[in-house]
């Protein structure tokens, strides 16, 4: 959110419009759907409720595929802010930075990156580019592009960790996506081109500890606590990687 564009949000109580996926909006009652059901909009039911017990008024707002529903909610409604949940428009992962330039435009602050910033992460091969400008050390990689034959530069050796350049929420991440010779990269790869729709992103694997660390702020940044992902039961030999479905 851009500091020259934001309203006012000292007052007690906001009117938060929370953007999320058309299909994840919770119903009124939520006590009638099943486990699986739940467990879908949990992320969405969780946020309203949060904002509604810390006292402000919350409307949701299923996005899909076009922007006039947010410009019509804006402008009827008059939000303090949007809370941005959507991680995709149009069905593609790399349009929601197009979303959050529109609410730019409307003038309206929101949560999360601004559209540079969702440009920048979600390219994992600009992001690690960046880093190492800055002289960050990152594992090693290389793309694989779509239709093009698979070309493992000779200073990257196995093991080696295959994931979409651009998806997010380990889309594509199984055991199988750490490879130990060409034939199960090239294999893999296919996998990613084919199942999941996007190029290639082929890493140096690294085994260790998962730790998150989430970042506040705008000038003033605020680094939260972090957290680690703990895995219980490993099966002997097992690397240590958030899955898809661990997620």
């Amino acid at each position: 959110m851009s500091p020259a564009r934001r309203r006012s949000t000292r007052r007690k109580k906001l009117r938060v419009l929370v953007l999320m996926h058309e299909d994840l909006v919770p119903p009124d009652d939520i006590h009638s759907l099943s486990e699986n059901d739940f467990h879908r909009i949990k992320t969405e039911s969780d946020i309203l409720g949060a904002l509604s017990d810390l006292g402000h008024e919350a409307k949701p707002l299923g996005v899909r595929d076009a922007v006039l529903p947010i410009r019509r909610a804006v402008e009827e409604w008059q939000p303090d802010i949007v809370f941005n949940l959507l991680d995709e428009f149009q069905g593609e992962a790399i349009y929601d930075q197009h979303v959050v330039a529109y609410l730019e435009l409307l003038r309206v602050p929101y949560t999360g990156n601004n559209p540079r910033g969702l440009v920048l992460a979600r390219d994992k091969a600009l992001s690690k580019k960046v880093a190492m400008y800055h002289r960050i050390t990152v594992p090693r990689f290389f793309v694989a592009r779509t239709g093009r034959r698979v070309r493992r530069p000779k200073r990257l050796g196995f093991p080696l960790i295959v994931k979409s350049l651009v998806e997010e929420a380990s889309m594509g991440i199984s055991k199988a996506s750490i490879v130990r010779d060409d034939e199960a990269l090239a294999a893999r790869v296919q996998f990613m081109h084919e199942r999941v729709g996007t190029d290639a992103i082929v890493e140096e694997f690294i085994s260790g500890r998962e730790i998150y660390v989430a970042v506040l702020g705008n000038d003033r940044l605020v680094a939260l606590p972090p957290r680690e992902l703990i895995v219980d039961e490993l099966d002997p030999g097992e690397e240590l990687i958030a899955t898809e479905s661990l997620k």
